[in-house]
């Protein structure tokens, strides 16, 4: 990478404050910036840092008002977090992607792989697969038979597709990922055993999915485990059989969702939440870390937190309280001694 900044400025439809002829090389983090560098930003809490960072140019928003003088030249923008993400992207589509089928990789009967995709060494595809064009299935990747992956879709090493799944086109699955394993199904028995149950149901990942690393979603009992477009899993999240996520839902890591529980569109879960079987999550409903939803969400937009989940400004008052239960014992107890004194 090699560019002016105003090349850059001109590319995301920036104006400039500074010097426009200067060269950026590359990336860094505002607080560890130097010359040659392009950095950002967006949150306020690093504002202190664009007073001393050596980088060559900052993007800022176009309401940043600084109460000093910079030394960076600034590429002033409607949204910097968003028009770094426009030109991280830009970068990352400049490099040579790989192509070609290794000599390694193992394809069994029936598959058909599309123009300029790639299959790396010790990749399985399984039989009757189809790959589209520009698919990339890094190393050691399994695919299993009939499984359908659309155009310009990136399988990462070690991740595993079951039998009969479907994967849209420009998904990212990153490493150690299994898609459609058995949901957990298993019947009580007489005896306190156990019967299992066969999922013959199947995954669908429709277009512009990730899924981070160490993600399992679980095939359905009987139809399918469904996530729809633009939605984005973190690591280490499980989503069980026959869940449906609806379109652009976000997700952070250990989020954990339970069998037949449907998810709204334009949802956002923090860390380690965790959803109960056979639930409803309205669209828009955004969820604290660690918060446990043991029932349906039919309100829009709602915020919630907590164990029961509760709406979070409820949720505040009531931990509010909760804090201050050791005094309000200690009170209880120094009253319970009076009555006794005085009954006495």
């Amino acid at each position: 990478m090699e560019y002016t900044i105003k090349m850059i400025a001109d590319f995301l439809g920036g104006t400039i404050e500074g010097n426009p002829d200067k060269i950026i090389r590359g990336f860094a983090k505002i607080e560890e910036g130097k010359e040659g560098d392009l950095t950002f930003l967006a949150n306020p809490a690093y504002t202190r840092f664009i007073f001393t960072t050596g980088a060559s140019a900052v993007i800022v928003n176009r309401d940043f008002k600084p109460d000093k003088k910079i030394g960076a030249t600034l590429i002033r923008v409607d949204n910097a977090y968003e028009a770094l993400a426009q030109l991280l992207t830009f970068q990352e589509q400049q490099k040579e992607k790989p192509k070609g089928i290794h000599k390694l990789a193992f394809l069994d009967q029936g598959v058909h792989v599309g123009e300029d995709a790639f299959i790396g060494a010790f990749a399985f595809v399984g039989k009757n697969v189809t790959l589209g064009n520009n698919v990339i299935i890094y190393p050691q990747v399994y695919v299993g038979d009939h499984v359908t992956i659309g155009e310009g879709t990136v399988l990462h090493p070690g991740v595993r597709i079951y039998h009969d799944c479907r994967i849209g086109k420009n998904c990212i699955v990153h490493a150690g990922t299994v898609i459609g394993s058995d949901g957990f199904g298993f019947a009580p028995k007489s005896d306190k055993n156990y019967r299992k149950i066969p999922q013959v149901g199947k995954v669908i990942l429709e277009d512009d999915v990730e899924i981070g690393a160490n993600v399992t979603i679980d095939r359905a009992t009987m139809g399918a485990t469904v996530i729809h477009h633009g939605v984005k899993l973190d690591n280490l999240i499980q989503v069980a059989h026959n869940v449906e996520i609806g379109k652009n839902t976000v997700m952070a890591a250990q989020t954990g969702i339970a069998g037949s529980t449907k998810i709204g569109s334009n949802c956002m879960f923090g860390g380690q939440v965790g959803i109960s079987g056979h639930l409803h999550i309205a669209d828009g409903v955004k969820i604290a870390a660690k918060t446990g939803v043991p029932s349906t969400i039919k309100k829009e937009n709602m915020i919630i937190e907590g164990i029961p989940a509760l709406p979070r400004l409820e949720f505040q008052r009531s931990f509010i309280c909760f804090k201050r239960l050791p005094d309000l014992v200690k009170r209880l107890e120094k009253l319970e001694t009076l009555l006794e004194e005085k009954k006495s």
